[in-house]
């Protein structure tokens, strides 16, 4: 019995070698291997007919033409980091011919799709096309800055990525091939300074006007004359119409940048605690800059909220560009020196160790100023605030001349480490705060009614207009103002979270969206799917207040009969159950299917979209007019995402009489989603929580129960000779559509 498991063994083991051996070999293979066959040789180096051979030293494939070679081809994310907004890679195949000029590019894969929402994929592949042509000696002598960045507005971060790793990774195979005269990097020509990095007691205190007189504290002030001739210098008409409110001299932005990894600098700016704090922030090699700022215009803005890129911002030296990402920055709360001014923003920025960044060297910081030129279109110019240490902080070493060794090939995603985002999402929720506060005051009132329901809808007036208005601050407050509008979107990322490594970081990063979560999660053990569906989903008030709409001009409301209507609403489940099937097998490709959901054309931009997709909500809000609430009974996959787990409630709080359903029909005739059954019980998975069926549960007037209890208490006062009692609700108020003013004492 042992031979046999001691062969099986020896087999495992040489089949384990054999799989490493495969998998470290394919691992080594350059990614540019795998896109190849993406583009045709011609579209990236004009004129070749065929690939040729991936070359030994670094990941470029030759284009040859008749057996020449006529120029080089390379994915960008085999020389530098390129991940985009959604935390993923954006691959791009260029080429560069023996010039040292961008051939062509062509955008080969990305994971944006939800991130550029709205926006053309075709769009963002025009802009990309545009950088043939692009020279990049001209870009190596300006520092990657020679030309004109095209943003597409809605997609800055994205672009902005675009832009660096084809500028960056171009001059790297430029460098490391001679192109055009280019030659490869030096890491040192000659004897070069470093910091110096004095510790303990040696390290100086001085003060903010020393530190700003020596030039250890640099600035960039722009006032809104500056701005708006700098935007009329454009010529672009759009941006000249719109120039910037306020008189002319009024500041812009102040900012205000200084070296805090240096030792005096740092410990003068940020206080003793502070500075230790950032030292042990820091790793061997990092380095780290203090950004302030004041005025209108922020250095940050909000790109990174979502995006976790701060795409206002950039640290270029020489051809080498820094973009800082959320888990590279910190908030600061004060100044520590005594002289300093105050100011809005006070922010420090991580440069890692692998950047290329040399502290001692002159960099510029490149501010990005943005104008809405429409609903979603924005114009930008850039401005530069140079720096460049003073040699008191530095000292000289000797250092050899060496040649850089060739890009490493990077076969591994770069994915955004989210266990370092705490400071990130507490910045956030502080910039919030109103926000959050305003949405926090919103649900206690809502559960306050809940909780105290009989109570409120004792009075059928107050209950219809309390309603209507918290409807509208749903869909004009949390929706088109806040974009706090949930998604069956959210719930696949959670799902994947959880199964790839789950942070709460990443889930703090959006206050109000994480509030809401948070409530749905709290209100589906208590009520079910229907507080947020009822009462906090945007798409879901846009649909009612139509409604309301459509039977104030007296538009006919069509009944469902109730053998179709049951059949229909499981549609909504499979629909979910689709997609989150789809989502165990690819989330990208989900969340276009996600598109089913109108929410991110009706809410999000606020239809500012392609006619394919504004039709598709029309067509929804439209059938929303005749039969309420259409797309929230029939196809909403978030409304069957959270259907699924409110069975799991521990409270049933809507109270019925054993007259409901037999013979009494009133409150399921009158439920505007149906979710009554003709025997009169409510089905939680579909009930809204209107509260409209506990308001006729009271009425005096149109509940028969009630009008025979008061009939009743009537006609006892009347025989004792007592006064009578007025009812609980005068049944005054907005009646719903096919109510009889006329009370029916029976059905």
């Amino acid at each position: 019995m042992m031979k046999p498991d001691k062969g099986r063994s020896w087999v495992i083991a040489a089949l384990a070698i054999v799989i490493g051996f495969l998998a470290g070999t394919a691992q080594a293979e350059p990614l540019v291997m795998k896109f190849l066959d993406k583009a045709n040789v011609g579209d990236i180096v004009p004129g070749a007919t065929e690939y040729g051979q991936l070359r030994p030293d670094i990941p470029v494939v030759e284009a040859l033409k008749d057996g020449k070679v006529v120029g080089y081809v390379f994915l960008t994310s085999d020389f530098v980091t390129t991940t985009g907004y959604s935390g993923k890679p954006i691959h791009t195949l260029m080429g560069v011919d023996d010039n040292a000029k961008v051939t062509g590019v062509r955008l080969v894969k990305h994971s944006e799709p939800i991130v550029l929402i709205g926006i053309p994929e075709s769009k963002i592949t025009a802009v990309t096309e545009k950088y043939a042509g692009l020279d990049l000696i001209a870009e190596a002598a300006a520092g990657g800055s020679a030309h004109d960045l095209d943003i597409v507005s809605g997609a800055t971060v994205t672009i902005i990525v675009i832009d660096d790793s084809i500028v960056r990774a171009g001059l790297k195979v430029a460098r490391s091939l001679g192109l055009g005269g280019l030659e490869p990097e030096l890491a040192s020509a000659a004897p070069t300074r470093s910091l110096a990095m004095p510790s303990g007691g040696d390290v100086k205190i001085s003060d903010w006007q020393t530190l700003a007189g020596d030039g250890s504290i640099r600035s960039l002030r722009l006032d809104i004359g500056q701005v708006n001739t700098a935007f009329e210098e454009t010529g672009d008409a759009r941006a000249i119409k719109r120039p910037e409110k306020g008189a002319p001299d009024d500041t812009f932005i102040d900012m205000q940048m200084a070296l805090v990894s240096a030792p005096e600098i740092g410990r003068t700016l940020l206080g003793d605690d502070e500075y230790a704090n950032l030292l042990e922030w820091l790793d061997e090699g990092d380095q780290a800059i203090l950004v302030a700022g004041r005025g209108k215009y922020s250095f940050k803005g909000s790109g990174y909220v979502r995006g976790g890129i701060f795409d206002r911002i950039q640290l270029i030296q020489g051809d080498t560009a820094v973009r800082f990402h959320d888990k590279q920055h910190k908030r600061l709360g004060k100044l520590a020196a005594q002289d300093a001014p105050s100011f809005t923003e006070l922010d420090i920025f991580k440069i890692k160790a692998g950047s290329g960044f040399d502290p001692a060297e002159p960099f510029r910081l490149q501010l990005l100023v943005q104008r809405a030129v429409g609903a979603i279109d924005k114009a930008f110019i850039t401005f530069d605030l140079g720096y460049r240490i003073p040699d008191r902080h530095t000292e000289k070493l000797a250092a050899e001349t060496v040649e850089v060794a060739n890009p490493q090939i990077q076969s591994d995603v770069a994915v955004s480490d989210t266990s370092e985002l705490s400071h990130l999402w507490k910045r956030i929720w502080l910039q919030k705060r109103v926000e959050v506060v305003v949405l926090i005051a919103a649900l206690v009132i809502l559960t306050g009614v809940f909780f105290f329901q009989m109570q409120v809808t004792r009075h059928e007036r107050f209950t219809y207009w309390f309603r209507i208005g918290f409807l509208v601050f749903t869909l004009v407050g949390l929706g088109w103002y806040a974009n706090a509008q949930l998604s069956v979107v959210n719930v696949l990322a959670f799902f994947s979270a959880v199964m790839a490594g789950f942070s709460w970081s990443a889930f703090l990063m959006d206050p109000l969206v994480f509030i809401l979560w948070f409530s749905v999660a709290a209100s589906l053990l208590f009520w079910g799917r229907g507080v947020y569906c009822g009462w906090l989903c945007p798409f879901g008030a846009l649909q009612e207040l139509t409604n309301k709409i459509a039977r104030f001009f007296r538009i006919p409301q069509y009944t469902v009969p109730w053998g179709l209507h049951e059949r229909l609403w499981p549609i909504k489940y499979m629909i979910f159950l689709g997609l989150f099937g789809l989502s165990l097998y690819s989330l990208e490709l989900a969340e276009q299917f996600a598109e089913v959901e109108p929410f991110k054309t009706a809410i999000i931009l606020k239809f500012q979209r392609g006619w394919p997709y504004i039709l598709f909500v029309v067509v929804l809000i439209g059938a929303a007019l005749f039969i309420e609430r259409f797309y929230c009974r029939y196809l909403c996959p978030l409304g069957a995402a959270l259907a699924i787990p409110a069975r799991l409630r521990m409270f049933d709080w809507l109270k019925r009489y054993k007259e409901c359903g037999d013979p009494c029909q009133r409150c399921a005739k009158e439920c505007m989603v149906q979710a009554i059954h003709p025997e009169g019980n409510i089905n939680p998975n579909e009930c809204l929580q209107c509260l409209h069926c506990q308001v006729l549960y009271q009425s005096a007037t149109k509940c028969p129960v009630c009008i025979k209890t008061e009939a009743k208490r009537a006609k006892f006062c009347k025989q004792n000779g007592l006064d009578p009692i007025a009812p609980a609700s005068t049944g005054i108020g907005q009646p719903r559509v096919g109510n009889n003013s006329t009370p029916q004492p029976s059905t």
